[in-house]
């Protein structure tokens, strides 16, 4: 008997399924996947407001040239807390959440195939993001050497640890949805006919898998050369401090595509419900994210432009990374062929969908540029990167978990939200983020390096218009926040079918 089948809920307890967040014991032992998805997001979003509230003291400090509010130690720390967090404590394991949460329904599962292994992957998180925060390392969230063996705080060991934990918080993920998939999938669901959402899952595992015990190696060897005195990364003793950045990108690249396709899935599984349409080239989008999560290990040296490598080293890395725009683009054309014709429903999440879309494109353009090899030199480690960074990873990632919550939350709460300020969300996040963010791109054209917390006075103006956007985010965050609690708590109850699917011969996985 496996595991989900001796943890089976029984059938009147499917049906209604009593709010787990209303008792503290059911929040503390629980092993239901819709649960343990809920409790991923809603702690992912406590990380994605406080990681929120470093970035505006950021951006605070760089409204003015000089140490205006913070000193530069400070600076540093908000600087590697904000990045850490959202990487590793609110884009990744939101996502898992909402997997959590949808993918065994979409199969026809009862449960994730290891539901108590489910949950302890979520409850290591909760301790990783204490040691980010109690630590207060200044190291960057890249942790480049020799900067990250030198520092003499116990922060970083913090941070080491912290980081060694999310990594087995996602490995055990991985594991068990691969399991589920592979083991709980309904009679008569193939791998041609599974939803394109629990593809990406599958392909994300898979990085997961093969890319995270890279990461656990180098923070290993980076623990060593902090304690016991080895020199893996220190010129002295024999070290080389590139072999950092080789080891940290061939797992932070793939990374980003863990960061990103599972809002592809998400994407792809909402645009078609809301244009009344089938998904367009459902083979051609499985297609586009396999060769997405094989090509994504092949271009982690693009980010060592700059580091020495020989040429005939660069050249392959340049054209591999030129060649993810091939299946990216697969991707957009399915996506605008789903919209066209179809009878278009513009509530909340499909602007969202539509924006993720537009962004996408954007983030991926401007990723061509630093593709370029002289392009590159030119616009490393400035805040064009930033700016690439960003569209990526707040301007399409984040629109996705936007456009997946409001889809979900009726399912999720059985309430509704408030549309007006759901609008009044949408529009404020799409003003300030290309305010923002394409600010950013412009204060790397004119030269300003990343990581600094000071800056010739004629960047200035720029830097205030990025301050602006940032506050008119942070506004619409705060919008979000009241919207979904007040909702949650004292909404109208949703419908059984909130978005008319079924008068268009549709269906949702609820």
């Amino acid at each position: 008997m496996s595991e989900s089948e001796k943890t089976e809920i029984p059938k009147e307890e499917q049906k209604e399924h009593p709010p787990f967040y209303l008792s503290l014991k059911r929040i503390l032992t629980t092993t239901h996947h819709k649960d343990i998805g809920v409790m991923y997001i809603v702690t992912s979003f406590f990380f994605f407001f406080l990681a929120g509230v470093s970035a505006l003291f950021l951006r605070a400090e760089l409204a003015r040239p000089g140490e205006q509010i913070i000193e530069a130690a400070v600076y540093n720390s908000l600087l590697t807390l904000h990045g850490s967090t959202m990487i590793f404590l609110w884009i990744i394991p939101v996502f898992v959440g909402f997997a959590n949460y949808l993918l065994p329904t979409m199969i026809g599962a009862k449960d994730m195939y290891f539901p108590k292994l489910n949950a302890l992957g979520f409850w290591i998180l909760p301790i990783a993001g204490a040691l980010f925060w109690l630590g207060r390392p200044g190291i960057g969230w890249t942790g480049y050497a020799p900067l990250s063996v030198i520092d003499p705080g116990i922060g970083v060991d913090m941070w080491i640890l912290a980081m060694h934990l999310v990594g087995t918080s996602s490995i055990i993920g991985a594991f068990n949805f691969i399991a589920t998939i592979f083991k709980l999938r309904k009679p008569g669901m193939s791998l041609k006919t599974m939803p394109i959402f629990v593809w990406s899952m599958v392909v994300t595992s898979f990085l997961v898998l093969a890319a995270t015990p890279v990461l656990a190696i180098v923070l290993s060897l980076l623990l060593l050369d902090r304690n016991f005195g080895t020199g893996f990364f220190l010129p002295g003793p024999g070290g080389d401090p590139i072999l950092w950045q080789h080891l940290f990108w061939f797992y932070s690249h793939p990374a980003v595509y863990i960061m990103i396709l599972p809002g592809m899935g998400l994407i792809s599984e909402i645009i078609p419900r809301l244009a009344r349409k089938t998904l367009y080239g459902h083979y051609t989008m499985v297609l586009s994210l396999v060769l997405i999560g094989v090509l994504g290990f092949a271009v982690w040296a693009h980010h060592m432009f700059t580091s020495g490598l020989s040429i005939s080293a660069r050249i392959p890395f340049m054209f591999m990374t030129m060649a993810i725009a091939i299946p990216s683009g697969i991707k957009v054309f399915n996506w605008v062929a789903t919209m066209y014709g179809g009878r278009l429903k513009l509530e909340v999440p499909m602007l969202f969908a539509i924006s993720f879309v537009g962004t996408f494109i954007v983030a991926g353009v401007t990723g061509v540029f630093t593709a370029s090899i002289p392009i590159d030199y030119a616009l490393h480690d400035t805040y064009f990167v930033v700016g690439h960074l960003h569209f990526i990873l707040f301007g399409a990632s984040t629109q996705a978990v936007f456009a997946a919550l409001y889809y979900y939350f009726p399912y999720m709460t059985k309430k509704m939200y408030n549309q007006s300020l759901a609008k009044l969300h949408f529009i404020g996040t799409s003003i300030g983020l290309y305010l923002t963010f394409f600010t950013f791109t412009a204060l790397g054209l004119e030269g300003m390096p990343r990581r600094v917390v000071d800056y010739l006075p004629e960047l200035m103006p720029l830097n205030q218009i990025a301050t602006f956007g940032a506050i008119i985010i942070a506004i619409s965050q705060l919008v979000l926040l009241y919207n979904m609690l007040h909702s949650w708590l004292k909404g109208r109850k949703a419908e059984d079918d909130p978005w008319q699917l079924a008068k268009y011969g549709l269906r949702d996985y609820d």
